[in-house]
C-alpha cells in the first residue's frame, strides 16, 4: 500500500460517484461562517479503495492525530457523514474509546482544528455527536 501523507487527509473509498465525490470535496474545502477551514491534504487514488479504519492508522506515516474517511456511506446519503479515525499511535496505558465516528463536512474542520492542536479531546466530539453518532457541531 503506497504510504499517506503525515497531514491529516480525506482518502476517498469508495468510487461509485464522481459527482458525490466532487460536491464532498467542495464541501470540505468551504470556510466556516467564522472563516475557518480543515487543513487536510484530499488523497483519491483507487489503489485505496475499501481501506478501513485500521488500515488508515497503519498507513498513517504520524504527525496528525486525526483523519478522515469518504466511504460509500459517507458519499450515498445527502449529508456526506464523513468517518473520523484517530490515527495516532497511543500509549499501552491510553484506555480512552477512539473509535471512529461520522462529521457532516461542514464540521470537519472543527474536529481536523481542535484534535490536531490539542484544543479539544475525542470524547468531546462524540459525546456532542446526535443520536445516529454523526457530529454536526457544537
Amino acid at each position: 500500500m503506497t504510504g499517506l501523507l503525515s497531514a491529516s487527509v480525506l482518502v476517498r473509498t469508495w468510487f461509485g460517484d464522481d459527482g458525490s465525490w466532487g460536491s464532498l470535496v467542495l464541501e470540505v474545502h468551504t470556510p466556516s461562517d467564522q472563516g475557518f477551514q480543515a487543513n487536510i491534504a484530499v488523497v483519491n487514488d483507487p489503489v485505496f479503495e475499501g481501506l478501513t479504519p485500521e488500515a488508515l492508522r497503519t498507513g498513517h506515516t504520524g504527525g496528525a492525530i486525526v483523519s478522515f474517511i469518504a466511504d460509500e456511506t459517507t458519499l450515498v446519503n445527502p449529508e456526506h457523514p464523513i468517518l473520523a479515525v484517530w490515527v495516532l499511535p497511543r500509549p499501552d496505558d491510553d484506555r480512552r474509546d477512539l473509535s471512529p465516528f461520522r462529521v457532516v463536512p461542514a464540521a470537519l474542520w472543527s474536529v481536523e482544528n481542535n484534535i490536531n492542536l490539542g484544543n479539544m479531546d475525542w470524547a468531546d466530539f462524540t459525546r456532542s455527536s446526535a443520536r445516529d453518532g454523526v457530529f454536526h457541531g457544537f
